[in-house]
């Protein structure tokens, strides 16, 4: 028995928004304890505020994206990551013009019932 999975082909997240989501590992892995994901936020994108129940982490491969943590605004830009601590109140976008492409990881793993998303 191998001691290892290579993700050849990821789970694409149906969204409605325009955003890429392709998950690697995950629940849709059958992984709880971690999401790994690559992510393209077109311009104008963003989601509601959220308070999840876990850590994430953010890195950007291309462009800028903006993080509202507990009211202050952060811009992240290419090669730059942050952690955010779980039960943080956060709304994420891209007002930018051009794409963002990024990865986020999740411990533990992304789930909805776990992000708390506002209406």
């Amino acid at each position: 028995m191998k001691k290892y999975f290579i993700q050849k082909s990821p789970f694409v997240v149906p969204t409605t928004d325009g955003k890429l989501i392709e998950e690697h590992h995950g629940l849709t892995t059958d992984n709880k304890n971690i999401s790994i994901a690559h992510m393209i936020a077109p311009p104008g994108w963003s989601e509601p505020f959220q308070t999840p129940e876990f850590d994430e982490y953010t890195y950007i491969i291309k462009g800028k994206k903006q993080f509202i943590i507990e009211e202050e605004i952060v811009v992240l830009e290419t090669g730059q990551s942050i952690k955010i601590e779980k039960n943080t109140r956060i709304q994420y976008s891209n007002p930018f013009d051009e794409p963002c492409e990024y990865l986020a990881i999740c411990l533990p793993a992304f789930n909805m019932e776990s992000v708390h998303r506002e209406e």
